[in-house]
């Protein structure tokens, strides 16, 4: 079950651990230099100055770099021959959660095992989606203020439909 509390309580904990570097900073360091972001990223902070990254949401970045987000995870964390993060961690954090309280991936489980799919999906507020197929190699961005009218469940058919279409 998603909280965003957890988040910010893992955020302090990291904050502290990395002295007086920034998360921002760290992200910087391990993430968006090495994968090679166009942009800089940002997460909004709780006050200025000074302020607490609101590591929960609100991470600011370009269509293309969370398609690059999605390449790192179609190569299981190898970015140009380069191990950025664990293949461990992206199977994990890619797995159906199926524990109590969270019943949209038992749908979720349905639509993937339904159509014998290995297809994962991170979701961002108002209409945000990253989609990745990795049986077809297709990575998808839907950027947005709205949802467009539809569910996430109508969006995963959305791009489940495209992905087969690229096929």
């Amino acid at each position: 079950m998603y909280k965003s509390s957890d988040v910010l309580l893992l955020t302090l904990v990291l904050k502290r651990a990395l002295g007086g570097k920034s998360i921002t900073q760290y992200m910087q360091e391990r993430l968006w230099n090495p994968l090679g972001m166009e942009y800089g990223g940002a997460w909004s902070i709780d006050h200025a100055p000074g302020g607490l990254e609101k590591t929960s949401c609100c991470l600011a970045a370009t269509a293309r770099d969370f398609a690059k987000f999605g390449r790192l995870y179609l190569n299981k964390g190898i970015w140009d021959g380069r191990l950025i993060i664990p293949e461990v961690w992206v199977r994990e954090s890619t797995r159906i959660d199926m524990t109590d309280g969270s019943a949209w991936n038992y749908q979720r489980l349905w639509w993937l095992v339904a159509r014998d799919r290995s297809d994962f999906m991170a979701n961002g507020h108002l209409g945000q989606f990253l989609y990745v197929n990795p049986s077809a190699g297709v990575i998808i961005v839907r950027l947005g203020s709205s949802m467009g009218g539809l569910g996430r469940e109508e969006w995963t058919q959305v791009f489940m439909s495209l992905s087969d279409g690229i096929q």
